[in-house]
């Protein structure tokens, strides 16, 4: 079985197939061949019961996420069975992919010293709070939300913020190793510009209320409801909606974005800093 990025690449993928079938005169029932993806769980987030001490029992998700509730996640780490002729040409496609798990991250230091990300200790966990645009950080993949586990060996679980910048400040220039756990529910969803541009759906306060008729949004699932966090991977959380329509209008055409349940996103929010929203340019970095 293979996946597919976007409707749009789905439908060219068939068509593509079915030339090639008819060329090599094959049997119209032949089986096609292609890599099954792996069986998972029937959990929208495997092992994982809380997140910021935000709960998700089954009750949970039904009374505040229930298109969430039947969801099966499959294993996205492994993404040779991704099939993209359209989306191919979009670098941050395979940056976009949501592993649904725990992934190692290397990243390094710039030229100052700094990794460009702050930390936030949240019920004794430690989570990425802030990512500075082309930073290391952001290059390497981390994503405001997703928890650290790991620091070169050294595990982070019951560490304050203050010691978890000092453990970063000390660590080399080069290979920084990190485990880091996905944010919960998040999904990540390629969309195609139109003929003027537009991919289909608006927003405020970086919040997506409604979705155009017909349009790539529309096509592909995009939700409403649902918080904007990354546009082909570029943070966009505490930015205001003018910038992130700068975003996307400066984005190729292709883009790649990346969702969350308003719901989480709130309770994400009140556990963090909130003056890390209100002037996230200004807010220092290590």
């Amino acid at each position: 079985m293979s996946l597919y990025p976007s409707l749009e690449d789905m439908k060219v993928d068939n068509m593509v197939r079915a030339q090639m079938a008819q060329q090599q005169q094959q049997a119209p029932r032949a089986p096609q061949s292609g890599s099954v993806a792996p069986s998972a769980p029937n959990h929208v987030y495997p092992g994982l019961g809380e997140y910021m001490g935000l709960e998700f029992s089954s009750d949970i998700i039904a009374l505040n996420m229930p298109e969430y509730q039947m969801q099966t996640v499959h294993p996205m780490g492994a993404v040779s069975n991704v099939v993209a002729p359209l989306s191919s040409q979009s670098p941050s496609l395979l940056k976009a992919t949501v592993t649904q798990g725990i992934r190692q991250v290397i990243l390094c230091k710039d030229q100052d010293g700094k990794c460009g990300l702050r930390l936030h200790s949240v019920n004794n966990g430690v989570f990425v709070c802030y990512v500075a645009a082309g930073s290391p950080a952001a290059l390497a993949g981390l994503r405001f939300g997703d928890q650290i586990l790991e620091i070169n060996d050294v595990a982070m679980a019951g560490m304050s913020m203050e010691k978890s910048h000092a453990l970063l400040k000390k660590a080399p220039i080069n290979g920084i190793r990190m485990a880091v756990r996905d944010r919960p529910f998040e999904r990540t969803v390629t969309l195609h510009k139109d003929s003027i541009g537009h991919i289909g759906f608006q927003f405020k306060d970086g919040k997506i209320v409604s979705l155009v008729k017909d349009s790539s949004a529309a096509r592909n699932g995009l939700l409403t409801d649902h918080q904007l966090l990354e546009i082909n991977t570029i943070n966009v959380v505490g930015m205001k909606d003018k910038e992130i329509s700068r975003v996307i209008d400066a984005s190729p055409s292709v883009v790649n974005v990346t969702i969350i349940p308003h719901y989480i996103y709130k309770h994400m929010i009140s556990k963090m800093s909130s003056s890390l929203f209100k002037e996230q340019d200004r807010t220092p970095a290590v």
